[in-house]
C-alpha cells in the first residue's frame, strides 16, 4: 500500500474534520450560553455547561457553583439546569421533591413560566444573533461600494485593463450611465458582448474616455463548495476564454452556456494569474443540477459549475454605519430562515430532490471547503450554519427547543404541564424523529449525486 500517497488525502480529511469541529463548536457555545445567560437572569441555576458529550477532558467551577466542562465528542453541547434530569432538560421528580421553596425557584422546572420559556428560547435567538453580528461586521469591514462607481485596484485579467486606474469614477460604459453597485443585475444586460468596451471616467476632476473588459468577465470570483467547479481545482482568480472552443468575454455568456449544456461534459481554457503573465490551462467538468430559490418563495432548477463573478476591478469603497450593517445582517439571517423554510416545503411536496436536505458529512465537507477559501469565507459559513441551527431548534418536536416551547404554550393555556407520562412518551417520540431525520440526511450524504 501506498502509504505515503495517501497523506495528503488523510492531511485534508483531518483539516475538514477541524473546520467543521471549530465550526460546530463556535454554534454550539453561543447556543448553549443563550440557555446558561438568560437562565441565569431569570433566577434558575445552571450545574453544567458543556461542550461536547461522553468523558470530561477539562473542567472547572465557577463561583456560582456551575461546572463549565469541555467533553471528549465535540458534537453538541449542553447546559444542565438544577432538577434536570439529563441533559435534554428531562424532569428530575426525586429531586424536585425535596427541594425547599428557594430551591424549587432556582430549579428548571420550578422557575415561573415566563423564566422557563425565555430560557429555552434563548438558545436559537442567540444563534441568529450569532448570525446578524457576522454577517453585519461582515459589511462594516468590507465596506460598500462607493456611489458613483470608483475603482480601487484593477485585478490581474488576460487582456489588457490598464485604461482604468485607481481612483477612476466610472460615469458610463458603452454609453450606458452606470447605476449603483447593487442595480448593476439589470445594467449588464445592456452592455455589448465585447472583449472591450469604452468607458466613461472621471480622472482627476477631467472626464475622458478609456477601454477595458466587460465589467463582469468570465472571472471566477469564488468556487462554491460541493460543486464542479471546485472538484475540477477552479481557483478564485481564474478566468474563462473560452468553453468547447468558443470564446466568451462576458460572464452572462459563460452563465448561458452552462444553463445549456444539460450537463454534458465542458472543455474549458482558463487563464490563470501568476509570474510572467500568468499560464492557460484546461479543464474538463461536468454542470450539476441544482435547485436555487427564486425571488418570489419558488424555486427553479439550474445547470450550475458551482462559481460566482465579480468584477474585474476592486471598487473603493466606504464604511456603513453600524445600523446599516446590522440591517444587513438582519436581512441576510431572514433570508436564509425564508429559503429555508421554502426548500423543506419544496421538498415536502415533492417540487425539488430531497437530496437538498444535507447531513453530518456534507457539512463537514462544506467547512472544510470554506475554512479552504479562507478566515472570511470560513465565518460567513458560520453564520449561515448557525442560522440554520437556530431554525431547526425551533422546530415544535420533543427533545428540541421548539418542543420545550410547545409544552410550556400549552401549561400557559391548560394551568399545568403536561404529565410526566405525556413527557416521556412525546420525548420518545421526537428522539424517533430526530432519529428519522438523521438517517435520511446521512443517506443522501452518501448516495445523493
Amino acid at each position: 500500500m501506498d502509504i505515503i500517497g495517501l497523506l495528503p488525502s488523510f492531511g485534508g480529511f483531518i483539516y475538514t474534520i477541524a473546520a467543521f469541529v471549530v465550526a460546530l463548536s463556535v454554534i454550539v457555545a453561543v447556543h448553549e450560553y443563550g440557555h446558561y445567560i438568560v437562565g441565569r437572569w431569570s433566577g434558575i441555576h445552571a450545574e453544567v455547561f458543556s461542550i461536547g458529550f461522553g468523558p470530561v477532558l477539562a473542567s472547572r467551577y465557577d463561583k456560582r457553583g456551575t461546572k463549565w466542562q469541555i467533553a471528549a465528542l465535540p458534537f453538541g453541547g449542553y447546559v444542565k439546569f438544577l432538577g434536570d434530569s439529563d441533559p435534554s432538560s428531562g424532569r428530575d421528580a426525586a429531586a424536585l421533591d425535596d427541594f425547599d421553596a428557594e430551591e424549587r425557584r432556582r430549579s428548571m422546572h420550578g422557575a415561573p413560566l415566563w423564566a422557563r420559556a425565555a430560557t429555552v428560547a434563548a438558545g436559537p435567538v442567540f444563534n441568529f444573533i450569532l448570525s446578524i453580528f457576522v454577517f453585519g461586521a461582515t459589511l462594516f469591514f468590507s465596506g460598500v461600494a462607493s456611489d458613483p462607481l470608483t475603482v480601487d485596484e484593477v485585478r490581474p485579467l488576460p487582456v489588457e485593463a490598464q485604461g482604468l486606474q485607481p481612483g477612476d469614477e466610472i460615469l458610463s460604459i458603452a454609453g450606458y450611465p452606470t447605476p449603483p453597485l447593487d442595480e448593476m443585475d439589470g445594467y449588464m444586460e445592456q452592455l455589448p458582448r465585447e472583449p472591450l468596451l469604452p468607458y466613461e471616467v472621471r480622472r482627476d476632476g477631467e472626464v475622458i474616455e478609456v477601454r477595458a473588459p466587460h465589467p463582469y468577465p468570465p472571472l471566477v470570483g469564488a468556487v462554491s463548495p460541493q460543486s464542479a467547479a471546485l472538484d475540477a481545482g477552479l481557483r478564485e482568480g481564474d478566468v474563462i476564454l473560452s468553453v468547447d472552443g468558443e470564446p466568451v468575454s462576458a460572464f452572462e455568456d459563460l452563465r448561458a452556456v452552462v444553463g445549456e449544456s444539460d450537463g454534458g461534459t465542458l472543455l474549458l481554457e482558463v487563464w490563470r494569474p501568476g509570474a510572467g503573465g500568468g499560464e492557460v490551462t484546461e479543464v474538463t467538468l461536468a454542470p450539476r443540477r441544482v435547485d436555487l430559490p427564486t425571488g418570489d418563495g419558488g424555486f427553479e432548477t439550474r445547470w450550475l459549475i458551482g462559481i460566482t463573478s465579480g468584477l474585474f476591478f476592486e471598487p473603493a469603497t466606504q464604511t456603513p454605519g453600524p445600523f446599516e450593517a446590522l440591517s444587513y445582517g438582519a436581512r441576510q439571517t431572514v433570508s436564509i430562515v425564508e429559503s429555508s423554510l421554502s426548500g423543506l416545503y419544496h421538498m415536502a411536496v415533492g417540487a425539488i430532490s430531497s437530496c437538498n436536505l444535507s447531513g453530518p458529512i456534507t457539512i463537514a465537507q462544506t467547512s472544510g471547503d470554506m475554512a479552504s477559501q479562507g478566515v472570511s469565507s470560513f465565518i460567513w459559513f458560520i453564520a449561515v450554519l448557525s442560522t440554520a441551527v437556530g431554525l431547526l431548534n425551533l422546530f415544535p418536536i420533543p427533545v428540541l427547543d421548539g418542543g420545550h416551547l410547545v409544552f410550556h404554550a400549552f401549561e400557559a393555556v391548560a394551568g399545568r404541564p403536561p404529565s410526566d407520562r405525556a413527557m416521556r412518551v412525546l420525548m420518545s417520540v421526537g428522539l424517533a424523529l430526530i432519529g428519522t431525520l438523521m438517517v435520511f440526511a446521512l443517506t443522501n450524504d452518501l448516495f445523493c449525486p
